[in-house]
């Protein structure tokens, strides 16, 4: 049985290097890149037609940097899924882990934010808090 592999890809160094991590460390896997498009913070700003408007644009964003992730693909003479998702970031990775059964979750580390994200990075420590799934954090 093949391992499979998620990997939350932003286009970030960080992101770039799990991605890389992930292909290197599981030659055998099927690797999955996941871009998470942010939903609106207010519950109103979910209704606005101005939001489902950059909900349009980030969806054609990830679309844009998952195609860099599977150059990083070819590169290396893989295939790679990709799929775009709208939600919160953390938990949206989180789900996605364990209702599509991965093995594990290889994620970058941005550690930009706070002395408690200073290791790993707000979504990267969100993740390795909540997920049932092994979390590998690259940085």
């Amino acid at each position: 049985m093949s391992e499979r592999i998620l990997v939350p890809y932003d286009g970030s160094g960080p992101a770039e290097a799990a991605l890389e991590y992930a292909f290197d460390t599981f030659p055998d896997a099927a690797v999955t890149a996941l871009y998470v498009v942010p939903v609106p913070e207010g519950y109103w700003d979910a209704f606005s037609a101005a939001e489902e408007i950059d909900m349009k644009r980030g969806r054609e964003r990830g679309a844009e940097i998952l195609e860099e992730a599977t150059e990083i693909a070819r590169e290396r003479d893989r295939t790679l899924e990709t799929d775009v998702e709208i939600g919160k970031p953390k938990q949206t990775i989180v789900v996605r882990a364990e209702e599509e059964a991965y093995d594990a979750v290889v994620i970058g580390s941005h550690g930009r934010e706070g002395v408690s994200r200073i290791l790993l990075g707000s979504v990267a420590e969100g993740v390795v808090r909540r997920s049932p799934t092994p979390v590998i954090v690259v940085r």
